[in-house]
């Protein structure tokens, strides 16, 4: 193999492994002090679950793929490896997607009484309770206002207000958008969900609706990967 083609073939492991170090990020962040109840805590056990399945897959991908490459001319392993940043971006969420699903529309809800009341904030936790759950009931794909939810979208208070990807989540009503293969489905397991009633305990309505079409933006945290430039005019010799 000449000096060129192992440049390709490093470049491969290094994309592979970073994409996989997408998924796999958000694991090695554990809480310093866990105050999560008990349905949180299966919550969070089925999604690193998921997690775990996704990086076997991921490990099965690269195999496939570098088997693909062997044997291939310089030229089809440049085509072959474009195809395969397509596709990684695509499952990093780092291109724009569209497809069925549902929009679910947060709004506040006041109750009737004489006195004040105060306008009701979606905090990051229960936030993040909704992600879970739409995740466990069939979710591809998620995005929240102008925001796309992937393995490494943090979501957090600051200064009393939450932050999705380093960006304040705009004041309510909000819109998320919610890729599925079966929309029905999750539409109705979503109208029965525990999240539906924590969010009505703090004064927060949900109410979910088809679509057929659906755009999701892409996550826009990570340069895009073909940003990233391979030099075919590096001298190499053969090995």
């Amino acid at each position: 193999m000449n000096g060129k083609n192992k440049l390709t073939l490093s470049f491969i492991f290094a994309l592979v492994g970073f994409m996989i170090a997408i998924q796999f990020q958000t694991t090695q962040n554990p809480e310093e002090r866990d105050t999560r109840d008990l349905w949180e805590v299966r919550t969070e056990i089925q999604e690193q679950q998921k997690i775990q399945q996704e990086l076997y897959s991921e490990l099965e991908d690269l195999d496939v793929m570098l088997n693909q490459y062997e044997g291939k001319s310089e030229t089809e392993q440049i085509d072959a490896l474009k195809k395969s940043i397509q596709m990684l971006e695509k499952e990093a969420g780092l291109t724009e997607v569209s497809g069925k699903g549902i929009a679910i529309h947060v709004k506040p809800m006041f109750q009737e009484m004489n006195m004040p009341q105060t306008y009701p904030t979606l905090a990051p936790g229960l936030l993040q309770r909704l992600i879970n759950e739409l995740n466990n009931y069939g979710a591809k794909e998620i995005a929240i206002g102008n925001e796309r939810i992937t393995n490494l979208t943090p979501i957090r208070d600051v200064n009393g207000y939450t932050y999705v990807n380093n960006h304040p989540l705009p004041s309510l009503p909000v819109q998320i958008k919610v890729l599925t293969d079966n929309p029905q489905k999750l539409q109705e397991y979503m109208k029965v969900s525990q999240s539906r009633d924590e969010f009505a305990i703090e004064n927060l309505e949900l109410s979910f609706e088809l679509r057929e079409q659906l755009t999701l933006p892409a996550y826009e945290e990570v340069p895009p990967l073909n940003d990233i430039k391979i030099d075919e005019n590096v001298e190499t010799g053969e090995s």
